[in-house]
């Protein structure tokens, strides 16, 4: 197998090609070792059962200590990109595609990220699904996931990123809907599985666009070439990759899979939810960012759908009382910050993914301590009929503080420093407009305090409200705490460390360090500062006072917002009603026809040979009187016609 290690430039300008060299020429381990292991436990089976699950955790361990290897070698380079062209992958006609990676400062942040957190949850793993007979199988499709995910980030064009993306799809299906006998589980797993194909739909013609017009789909060439084209071919390209993107981080319009997906074993939400497959949409707008910067309508669009998803996911969080779906509408929400910083352009993309890589620390800790909850809980998911589990559950709840804390953006914790410089950026626009996302994203700050301040209080304080003889609340093995605690610190300490590093380190990727040369605040930095620390202790202060004794067991009537919130705002039953019930329309009319239709005429047809036939077989008596007496008028009637036309009786 031939190796190409490539060096480029930190803007995307050429390439010049090397002989692959030393550890970097070994990136592709990155995506094997999970593969291999997956295969491994997938093929075995049952032989596998009884280790199986430790091998899933070793992969990922060894992902990560490779990861970090590469890290290491890659701060050592003068450009900080190499490529790795591996085989042809694709020949046809003028379409070549290679099997490459590149491993850049982008790559590498979403590497750590993947596998330093997906390492923890993996172990949590172990002792959640211990009680589970599907286990090894569980494991296989984590790591099934994991491969596919680290495929995503490191593939050098946007085939190999869509053969990626496929395949964390694939995983994610087997995932939601690993425990396939409950239909709840199921038809989640459908949900996602169709919802994000209409998103991998908008990529897919994306990238036939950009072969169509640029003929080739290499990131380098094709950011080279954005230039070239014009402006309604860069707005519709644009538009294409957040279709795309939209479907796989639950983004507006297609968001409503990914509250479904916690139908799933816990550690897939949090893997899902926390760093992987929800962050590939925000991935994919930063590796494109030459493409959506091109045109101020494209983020536009952009800035427009993280704006609405992060207020709805907070509206509808607000009125949740599963604790799990609140933090999947939490996830919705604060993706929905990270659209918004990619969408604005210049200096917020370094700040998204900042924003990104706190929340895949403290969603994943809150994740596995509603885990952990549950655990101690009987599996009761009901946040109405917890309470005052901080004096059984010390410890998740010490760490489900550090990610509650983290979250709302209190500061010195991680959330205060991702978080608060994209609503600075939203305020940068330079028009009216300023106030609108501006004032969006601060609105969003005090709502988040409020529903996840809810959250919080109901589960561990205030009288408890469980029924004794049915839960029993108690710690978590140390197996499940340990990762807690490891999270916990990530989201005390992740945020204020990468708010210091990670923007120099991304500037060495092409169009992530940029400036807004012309663009300030409407409202003065400090200012900004101070309304957002305000508005978030206002809001936690208040869900404190209305929670504190806790809430009713059961649901209580509510105004017209509540009530729609609880309805997901409506958003279920408008694709119902506009999508799903014309759909099953049309398909029952089809059936019609092809019962009645085309079965119809072939069954008609044959019926009447049939039928006739059977007629007449009756002529066929087998007596010979009865053939003579037929040959006898067959005669006659011969004569008959013959008299008639002679004597003109027929003129």
């Amino acid at each position: 197998m031939e190796e190409i290690l490539t060096f480029a430039a930190a803007e995307p300008t050429g390439v010049a090609f090397a002989p692959a060299s030393g550890l970097l020429g070994s990136v592709w381990l990155l995506v094997a070792v999970p593969l291999v292991s997956a295969a491994i436990l997938l093929l075995l089976g049952r032989r596998a059962d009884r280790w199986g699950h430790w091998l899933g955790v070793g992969a990922i361990g060894a992902a990560f200590v490779l990861g970090l290897t590469y890290f290491l070698q890659l701060r050592g380079l003068e450009n900080k990109q190499v490529q790795l062209s591996l085989w042809q992958f694709i020949t046809v006609g003028d379409f070549k595609v290679d099997f490459g990676l590149l491993f850049d400062p982008l790559a590498a942040v979403f590497v750590l990220l993947i596998t330093g957190v997906g390492f923890l949850i993996h172990l949590y793993a172990v002792e959640y699904m211990a009680h589970d007979e599907g286990r090894r199988r569980f494991f296989g499709y984590f790591n099934l996931f994991v491969a596919a995910m680290l495929l995503l980030v490191l593939g050098n064009n946007y085939v190999m990123l869509y053969f990626g993306w496929e395949g964390v799809g694939l995983a994610s299906y087997l995932l939601i809907s690993f425990w396939y006998g409950r239909p709840s589980a199921a038809t989640a797993g459908k949900k996602a599985f169709l919802m994000n194909r209409v998103g991998d739909a908008g990529l897919a013609i994306g990238i036939f666009i950009m072969f169509a017009t640029l003929g080739t789909t290499q990131y380098d060439q094709v950011f080279n070439g954005v230039a070239s084209l014009g402006g309604a071919t860069v707005l519709v390209l644009g538009l294409l990759l957040l279709l795309g993107a939209t479907g796989k981080s639950g983004q507006f319009p297609l968001q409503a899979w990914l509250p479904d997906a916690m139908e799933g074993p816990t550690p897939v939400s949090a893997l899902i939810h926390a760093a992987t497959m929800v962050t590939a949409g925000v991935y994919l707008i930063a590796r494109s960012n030459p493409i959506f910067s091109a045109n101020t309508t494209l983020q536009l669009v952009v800035v427009s759908v993280g704006a609405i998803t992060l207020l709805m996911g907070c509206l509808i969080g607000a009125a949740k009382d599963d604790i799990k779906r609140v933090l999947a509408w939490s996830t919705v929400s604060q993706i929905g910050y990270m659209f918004l910083g990619v969408g604005l352009g210049g200096a917020a993309y370094a700040l998204a993914i900042v924003h990104l890589l706190a929340h895949g620390f403290f969603k994943a800790n809150m994740f596995l301590g509603a885990g952990s909850v549950m655990h101690g809980m009987n599996d009761q998911v009901d946040i109405r009929r917890f309470g005052a589990l901080s004096k059984h559950m010390k410890v998740t709840w010490l760490t489900f503080m550090m990610g509650w804390l983290a979250i709302i953006g209190i500061p010195p914790l991680s959330g205060f420093f991702s978080k608060e410089p994209i609503i600075v950026e939203a305020f940068k626009r330079g028009d009216w407009t300023s106030w609108l996302f501006g004032g969006a994203a601060l609105l969003g700050a005090g709502l988040t305090a409020f529903y996840m301040t809810r959250l919080f209080v109901l589960t561990f304080h205030g009288p408890a409200r469980w029924t004794e003889d049915i839960e029993h609340p108690h710690e978590s093995p140390k197996l499940m705490t340990v990762p807690l605690i490891l999270l916990a610190i990530g989201s005390v300490a992740a945020g204020g460390l990468m708010a210091t590093t990670v923007p120099d380190w991304l500037a060495a990727t092409a169009g992530l360090g940029g400036e807004h040369p012309e663009h300030h605040p409407v409202l003065a930095h400090w200012l900004i500062t101070a309304l957002s620390i305000v508005v978030t202790v206002l809001g936690a202060g208040l869900a404190w006072m209305l929670f504190r004794s806790g809430t009713a067991t059961e649901p209580q009537p509510a105004g017209v917002l509540v009530t729609a919130a609880r309805r997901n705002l409506y958003t279920d039953a408008f694709n119902e009603a506009v999508f799903e019930k014309p759909g099953i329309f049309l398909t029952r009319a089809l059936v019609f026809l092809d019962n009645r239709g085309v079965d119809g005429l072939v069954n008609g047809l044959a019926a009447a040979v049939g039928g006739g036939s059977g007629r007449l077989r009756r002529l066929q008596t087998g007596f010979v009187r009865s053939y003579a007496t037929s040959i006898l008028t067959g005669a006659l009637l011969v004569v008959a016609a013959f008299l008639a036309v002679q004597q003109g009786w027929l003129a």
